[in-house]
């Protein structure tokens, strides 16, 4: 018997040892950490429209992409084969959000994120949109908020968020500390590895003043890097750095190892301590894999359209990242197995919030009002959303309206009867802005123009669409702060009077010196109308259809016109 054993001993131990030989062997003295990153996900519980231009097939493919429970699909296959992988955010998770989840004051995107594992986040600019008490409100938990008849109505009690958002630059001018904790140390696979926060600088630049009253908003490197000798001595040697700061670049959003990356992040990143190999960015809405002098910086697109996985190949003999490497994967339905507490959760929300947001509002004059390009003087989007904010503000004086292209977020289209539902308006409208009434003398409003080529953007094109019997000319190629053509500005085809009063309707991000506009802010005889800008443009299309004059037009007005060139 013993004999007869040997053979089959020596036979498995042979067996053992060339399948020991052919198998991939990881480096002594290493683990890999596996990474899921997204960024500007503004709350898309569902899938939506994508439009890209991959590396490997290279030609513009359009699919519908995201959606929590796509998301929640590929996030259960990826940690079948990594129960330790960790889904970390870069800002900008909730606000101008779908309608799906704005109703609900955003607490259903939250809850999403929490179902997916999400562990932290970065601050956006966008998680400041109702200010600090309703920031801490989507963190801690509680029912008060300035969304009262929002928030604590998708369910009776608010937890909070069970992730937890991060950003070191964001500074209490009373107690000189951070509002939010500038760090978080998870562990993976016996790591331990430090996610540091920051929003961009200029946040305070894109938020209502109001919204981040009290806040002090510090230099994105400096405040990082402040953080590093005291990380050292917990013992973290591995730092990843989830920054809402972006760029761009001519690459493909997945081709790896890109080198053309521009914009703000990048200065940010060359300024970063040397023993930060990773930054994980957003803002931007743009994907790329890009290298900034020897680190790999990440973007994943936005609306949870894309997932950058990310490996990081980390020796732990000496604590240090050896390798990483990046891909951008499009979140396609159908291609991981379903999620089923996710399309549940999904399913509920969709339940909750059909009803309310498929009430129609009104005819549209044509099946889709555009909302243009970036380089359009006048959006015809604009020119409704403009007369419908003079509309509302008719009853408190309006003569005429002001509306900036950043709050408007895509076309806004009627269904198959030509009708459009207050949910596609809000989806157009998605920010919780309200009306607001203000004189501004003539003069004051030629500065105003003016000033949209003078913000914070530097030469930043056109932000402000015109209502209805107002209009302008301006020569592109004369010097920012001259490039009004004068006795042009006219109301109702009579010039403004440079000393005379008008009365002005705007939205409350305007009102308050928003996107750069600090004349808004000197406005005499203000009155916040209390009209959600949404309610206003439901009102309007409300009020032509009763008139048999549907509104919209694909084609904009001709109230901003360029002066003829020689």
């Amino acid at each position: 018997m013993t004999t007869f054993l040997r053979p089959l001993a020596a036979a498995a131990l042979a067996a053992l040892l060339v399948a020991c030989a052919s198998a991939p062997q990881a480096p002594p003295h290493t683990a890999v950490i596996n990474l899921v990153a997204l960024n500007d996900f503004h709350g898309n519980l569902e899938p939506s429209t994508f439009t890209y231009t991959s590396a490997r097939a290279r030609r513009e493919t359009t699919a519908q992409a995201g959606g929590i429970a796509t998301l929640g699909a590929a996030l259960q296959a990826w940690r079948k084969d990594d129960s330790e992988l960790l889904l970390v955010g870069a800002g900008d998770l909730v606000g101008a959000s779908p309608s799906i989840s704005a109703m609900w004051a955003d607490e259903p995107a939250i809850g999403a994120l929490d179902l997916l594992g999400l562990r932290v986040s970065a601050l956006g600019n966008h998680e400041f949109d109702l200010g600090r008490a309703e920031l801490l409100r989507q963190q801690k938990g509680g029912c008060v908020s300035p969304r009262a008849d929002k928030a604590c109505q998708f369910a009776p009690n608010y937890g909070g968020a069970r992730f937890h958002y991060l950003a070191a630059n964001v500074i209490d001018m009373v107690t000189r500390k951070p509002i939010v904790p500038a760090y978080q140390i998870e562990t993976a696979h016996g790591v331990r590895v430090a996610f540091i926060g920051a929003v961009l600088k200029d946040t305070a630049a894109l938020s209502l003043p109001s919204s981040v009253s009290g806040l002090e908003f510090t230099d994105e490197a400096n405040a990082i890097n402040a953080l590093l000798p005291d990380l050292r001595k917990q013992g973290v040697g591995v730092f990843v750095v989830l920054i809402h700061q972006g760029g761009r670049t001519t690459d493909y959003f997945d081709q790896p190892g890109c080198d053309h990356l521009t914009g703000p992040i990048v200065d940010v990143v060359k300024r970063l301590d040397p023993a930060i190999r990773l930054v994980v960015s957003g803002h931007s809405h743009k994907g790329y894999l890009c290298q900034v002098d020897g680190r790999v910086v990440t973007q994943a697109e936005t609306a949870g359209h894309v997932l950058s996985r990310i490996r990081l190949t980390v020796d732990t003999a000496d604590n240090r990242v050896r390798a990483i490497s990046a891909s951008n994967e499009v979140m396609l339905a159908g291609r991981y197995p379903a999620d089923p507490a996710l399309d549940a959760y999904l399913a509920r929300a969709r339940a909750r919030s059909t009803a309310a947001l498929a009430r129609p509002v009104g005819r549209l004059a044509v099946p889709a009002v555009p909302l243009g390009k970036d380089d359009v003087d006048e959006s015809p989007l604009g020119d409704l959303v403009a007369d419908a904010m003079l509309q509302a503000g008719t009853p408190f004086g309006a003569q005429l309206a002001f509306m900036n292209l950043g709050g408007m977020r895509q076309d806004l289209e009627a269904g198959h009867d030509g009708r459009v539902t207050l949910g596609q308006v809000q989806t157009v409208l998605p920010f919780v802005n309200t009306v607001v009434v203000m004189n501004l003398t003539g003069a004051q409003i030629a500065t105003l123009l003016e000033q949209q080529w003078q913000g914070g953007d530097g030469d930043k094109h056109m932000l402000l669409q015109v209502s209805d019997g107002f209009s302008y000319q301006w020569n592109p190629n004369l010097p920012a702060g001259s490039r009004v053509v004068p006795g042009s500005v006219t109301l109702h085809g009579v010039p403004l009077e440079p000393d005379s009063p008008y009365r002005v309707a705007t939205n409350n991000f305007l009102a308050e010196g928003g996107d750069a506009f600090p004349v808004f802010t000197s406005g005499r005889s203000r009155a916040d109308t209390g009209i959600y800008l949404s309610d206003a443009v439901a009102a309007y299309l409300t009020h032509r259809d009763q008139l048999n004059k549907p509104a919209g037009s694909k084609q904009s007005q001709g109230r901003i016109q360029r002066a003829p060139q020689p």
